[in-house]
């Protein structure tokens, strides 16, 4: 059993409030934690938090295994002596940053704005660092270089080359003549060391904020695409993992989905496939240290597209679409045989949603990791449909919707028919006054699923227009946020009274972490 019953909250660090343009991890995040002790929550989920590029999407990185310095807080800047207070006041995108709906992010203001300040950050903390924080600095390059290193040199050349893909750099860089390597590593010292500080500055904000909210009990999930982006470090420093054009560095297979009731095409998500023979008689060794990263990152994480460990569907390189595609096997059993062998108990939630074969569940069974349930999802197909609560088992996760999901209201009220709204009536037996959302909360929370997540927008009872992504869409998404005054005292007792009476936290453990809060008074910075 990898949790016990509890539940959590669905937030992205870019959601939080704070008045930057985007969340971060400084005071507000602190904040919303102390949210999470209060209403009874024991889990936190994150989506991925790495370093995005076009479209701002936490599935498309630059890299698996570093963070994003947008999500990197001034205010704890300041705290270290690496940022002058106010200094952002300065900068020219700071009255197009205050006067922006402070509940979406405008990415086109936010990027430069916060790259501006890391700039700073960077330039101080080179002239005014003590001997310890440089060393402490030294300590943790030396420690990750196994990524950081390739990482730092990747981002840089992206940015020296306008944001150009790595396969169309000059030959030499793009297929990683030592030389050529070496000459840009002397030529781009400096913003090689800059890129190397901010990954320092993500790392040492966030670990203080996942062991603050530890420090309550209070576990943290990440996300982890099962592929990775084809512009990025992971790929271009491991061409032979995946299968590329030698000449090219281009994707000879790309991944997707086959067509289906949804789609005539199918999807193309475009991400180059792996190369299991050459992982396997490898020990799949990147993925082990991307599987041990994430463990020092989170407490335990969602795998999206589990399926693709059994089984994933291979479309040629140049299709425009992904009817041409076939199914091919993934390493099954063996991968996960060396994970648990490498890295003992892997705290893995599968994220088997889909079209799903018997032998995908029988490998996600096999391991003893629980599944998903959707309630989003349930309410068709009759009285059999696997996501109806009565149909769940306890070693399985509910929540009411994802991040790829309508809101709980927005479903109701604008996306399902007459019909369907009084089917989910009469299986619910009525609407609860409160409305919907907590109608779903209420029926997540009394289920035998060990786990219940109900992301933020669905515990303030919002709409449509504040949902995180729509699938197979590139602009609008990733940019919801919400603001402080949303997190009221109603909310809190309410979310807590429901996690209590069905047994989702001790009543003397809600108490115990409400008193800590109480006591304190205040923010308990790193």
């Amino acid at each position: 059993m990898l949790f016990g019953r509890m539940s959590g909250i669905l937030l992205h660090p870019t959601s939080l409030p704070g008045p930057f343009g985007i969340g971060d991890l400084g005071p507000e995040a602190y904040r919303f934690v102390d949210f999470l002790a209060d209403s009874g929550q024991q889990l936190w989920q994150v989506l991925p938090l790495g370093p995005t590029g076009w479209g701002n999407s936490p599935y498309m990185c630059f890299s698996a295994f570093a963070g994003n310095p947008l999500l990197i807080s001034p205010d704890l800047l300041v705290r270290e002596g690496w940022l002058d207070p106010d200094s952002w006041t300065a900068l020219p995108e700071w009255p197009h940053i205050q006067a922006s709906f402070a509940g979406r992010v405008s990415y086109d203001w936010v990027i430069p704005f916060k790259f501006s300040l890391l700039h700073q950050a960077w330039q101080t903390f080179r002239e005014r660092a003590t001997a310890e924080q440089k060393a402490e600095f030294t300590h943790f390059c030396q420690e990750e270089s196994y990524w950081l290193d390739d990482y730092a040199l990747f981002i840089t050349l992206k940015d020296e080359h306008r944001g150009g893909e790595w396969m169309d750099w000059e030959p030499p860089l793009a297929q990683r003549d030592p030389e050529a390597l070496k000459q840009a590593e002397q030529d781009y010292a400096d913003l090689i060391a800059e890129r190397k500080f901010l990954q320092f500055a993500f790392a040492k904000q966030w670990r203080a904020l996942k062991a603050y909210a530890n420090g309550f009990g209070i576990s943290v999930m990440g996300d982890q695409p099962i592929y990775v982006a084809q512009n990025s470090a992971d790929v271009w420093a491991n061409r032979h993992l995946f299968y590329l054009d030698p000449e090219t560095g281009r994707p000879k297979l790309v991944s997707g989905v086959p067509p289906d009731f949804f789609s005539e095409t199918g999807q193309r998500w475009g991400n180059p496939l792996y190369n299991w023979e050459t992982l396997k008689a490898r020990r799949y060794d990147w993925w082990v240290s991307r599987m041990r990263a994430i463990f020092k990152t989170v407490d335990c994480v969602r795998i999206d597209h589990f399926r693709g460990f059994e089984s994933f569907w291979a479309i040629p390189g140049e299709a425009p679409t992904a009817i041409d595609g076939n199914w091919q096997k993934g390493p099954g059993t063996d991968f996960f045989n060396v994970l648990q062998e490498e890295l003992g108990e892997i705290p893995v939630v599968a994220e088997d949603l889909g079209d799903i074969t018997p032998e995908v569940l029988e490998l996600r069974d096999q391991f003893n990791l629980p599944g998903m349930k959707i309630l989003l999802f349930a309410f068709g197909g009759g009285p059999g449909n696997p996501y109806l609560p009565h149909c769940f088992t306890q070693n399985c996760v509910v929540y009411t919707g994802t991040h790829d999901n309508n809101t709980a209201v927005g479903w109701f009220y604008e996306q399902i028919s007459e019909a369907e709204r009084q089917a989910v009536i009469h299986y619910l037996g009525a609407l609860c006054p409160e409305g919907i959302h907590w109608d779903l909360i209420r029926v997540a929370m009394m289920s035998v699923s060990d786990l219940a997540i109900i992301p933020l927008q669905d515990v303030m009872g919002l709409g449509a227009d504040s949902r995180m992504n729509f699938p197979g869409t590139s602009e609008n998404n990733w940019a919801w946020r919400f603001t402080g005054e949303m997190l009221h005292e109603w909310l809190v007792n309410k979310l807590a009274d429901t996690t209590v009476t069905y047994g989702r936290i001790p009543e003397d453990k809600l108490y115990s972490n409400r008193d800590r809060l109480r006591q304190r008074g205040g923010l308990e910075h790193p």
